[in-house]
């Protein structure tokens, strides 16, 4: 479980997720690339699987290795995209690049994040106003939008509490050279691109037609 060998398996899948979703083939994972014939199991103690560990460990250093981009995309789930499918995605998503449609909770997080970029959760929330247990679900449900529109990207972890937390960015921060090059694609060119990975009938390509119809 190399990370070579795991940036390889992405970019020619294009999206992998990192664990298996109830140890189904699919969508594809990072876990059933690597052990396709074993199950994975959930348990972190010593008679669990040191491989579960081994990913997570692996997970960590891709996020920010911009060799390829992390997401919390698919169904809220860790999600690793090739650059070429996330530039093509990212070029669907912006509408002719004029100032995305996203509700007023998610500007305000994009802004903050475009500020200052990466942030952990519990940063974020503070500069946004929005901690404590009745903000949580707006917290949520603006980042999830955001997610989905491949506006913001998740990128290594801050040690800022008990456990390390995901740290999160604006793509336009992080990933300045695949917005740029998003901007300079043809819609034929990211259709072409986002067939050749994700197919009529793949669950990436189910759940993205999915979003585009909630836009």
């Amino acid at each position: 479980m190399k990370q070579k060998s795991a940036v390889s398996k992405i970019n020619a899948r294009g999206a992998l997720l990192v664990f298996p979703i109830n140890n189904k083939k699919e969508p594809a994972s990072l876990w059933s690339e690597f052990y396709p014939k074993s199950k994975m199991r959930w348990e972190w103690n010593s008679d669990g699987d040191d491989r579960v560990g081994e990913l997570w460990a692996l997970m960590k250093k891709l996020s920010d290795s911009r060799e390829v981009v992390y997401s919390k995309w698919y169904q809220g789930r860790a999600t690793f995209f090739s650059r070429k499918l996330f530039t093509a995605l990212l070029q669907k998503s912006l509408s002719h690049f004029d100032e995305p449609h996203i509700s007023p909770v998610a500007k305000n997080l994009l802004d903050t994040l475009e500020s200052d970029s990466p942030l952990s959760t519990k940063q974020l929330k503070a500069l946004t106003e929005l901690r404590g247990k009745d903000n949580e679900r707006f917290y949520n449900r603006g980042m999830k939008e955001l997610f989905s529109k491949f506006l913001i990207v998740a990128f290594g972890e801050v040690d800022d509490g008990a456990f390390p937390s995901l740290a999160v960015g604006a793509t336009k921060n992080l990933y300045e050279d695949l917005l740029n090059e998003a901007r300079d694609m043809t819609d034929v060119q990211a259709d072409k691109i986002i067939e050749h990975y994700l197919p009529e009938g793949n669950l990436f390509r189910k759940f993205l037609d999915k979003l585009q119809r909630e836009k």
